[in-house]
């Protein structure tokens, strides 16, 4: 899709990370500009002091706003937000840099609220800086789930695959206390839609990845499969959801098993987003069970090469295609979807109309 009246917000992250340096290469394109307006959130000290570090980029004319509201097409807007007096230092974690991501995050947040954003992309984040007495949150997902409401999924994306989990950022040792039946298929199920209003998929398979190596071995290995992670995809199966599984994950992704479905659903954070990056290093973050469409590049704060002109903007550039693909799709979903009944009996009546029409004379 391509549509410059969408309004994307991208907020800055960690000023002390890689995230204005992708920010900058992206759009520094001015191609970029014709796909979509960019409205960026962040600091304009360091949104300058990375514009010097970096070799060969194309002179980026800022339209800087007061809101997303005031956004001008055919230009990249800023959105001045942080402290006024910041101190950067690439490579660096600080309570500094992690209360200028924030501050960039909440004004976007605003914005995306009141309706002048159309989605928002969001710049990797260190989650122990941002941590402060207003802003107890392990990360963006969270975040977003605390002032959007509902049940968000981290869902990775990429050409080649897609991955939800069922848990985010949770303790390895709390991972099978979170697991339940209902939980699980409920993620099952949240997968699903996603997978048909954001992605189009019109009848998805979904593959559920097991808990436990070699799927329990019976019971060997552990319970979870059977007591719990089987009868929720037979649940999901049952409801009209064609979900397989539970399949041990290491086996499933050496074979390739993978490309035979439309989306995995994985356990928790590793199991999925390991595999997940190797196969696909540019892949892009997308929240799915939110009102509001929210990606993000499938990477951190890369603090061992921020300031040095090393940062890849591919998986920003895919994290903003993203965002104007699920808008498009979302929007075309629900005018699908709306009152079908009533679309159903105005289309048969036109067809009835139609048939009453005199035949065409031909000579």
């Amino acid at each position: 899709m391509s549509d410059n009246r969408l309004k994307i917000g991208i907020t800055q992250g960690d000023t002390n990370g890689i995230g204005w340096e992708v920010i900058l290469k992206t759009l520094s394109d001015s191609r970029m500009t014709e796909l979509c307006t960019p409205v960026v959130y962040g600091t304009p000290a360091a949104a300058e002091f990375y514009r010097s570090r970096i070799a060969e980029l194309e002179e980026i004319a800022f339209n800087t706003v007061v809101s997303a509201r005031d956004a001008r097409r055919g230009r990249v807007n800023l959105v001045a937000c942080g402290p006024q007096q910041l101190r950067i230092a690439p490579g660096e974690p600080s309570a500094e840099a992690g209360q200028a991501a924030v501050e960039a995050l909440r004004t976007a947040m605003r914005d995306l609220k009141e309706g002048t954003l159309d989605a928002l992309v969001t710049g990797p984040i260190d989650k122990e800086t941002v941590q402060a007495d207003d802003f107890r949150h392990t990360g963006h997902t969270e975040y977003l789930a605390a002032e959007l409401g509902g049940t968000p999924m981290m869902l990775m994306c990429s050409d080649l695959l897609r991955v939800g989990l069922v848990t985010t950022h949770l303790p390895l040792a709390e991972v099978s206390a979170a697991l339940s039946r209902e939980r699980i298929t409920a993620a099952i199920e949240r997968l699903a839609r996603s997978l048909v209003a954001d992605f189009g998929v019109v009848k998805p398979r979904i593959a559920v990845l097991a808990l436990n190596p070699h799927a329990g071995d019976g019971g060997l290995l552990g319970d979870e499969e059977e007591q719990t992670i089987r009868p929720a995809v037979n649940d999901a199966y049952a409801a009209g959801i064609l979900a397989f599984g539970p399949f041990a994950a290491d086996g499933f992704f050496a074979s390739g098993n993978y490309a035979r479905y439309d989306a995995v659903l994985a356990m928790y954070h590793d199991q999925g987003l390991a595999p997940f990056k190797t196969l696909t290093p540019d892949g892009v973050n997308c929240t799915a069970g939110l009102g509001k469409v929210r990606t993000s590049p499938d990477h951190g704060v890369a603090y061992d090469i921020a300031g040095k002109d090393k940062a890849d903007p591919q998986s920003m550039r895919n994290a903003i295609y993203a965002a104007i693909d699920i808008v498009g799709n979302r929007r075309r979903w629900a005018a699908m979807s709306a009152a079908p009944l009533q679309r159903f009996e105005r289309d048969r009546g036109r067809d009835a109309s139609a048939k009453d029409l005199p035949e065409a004379k031909h000579d």
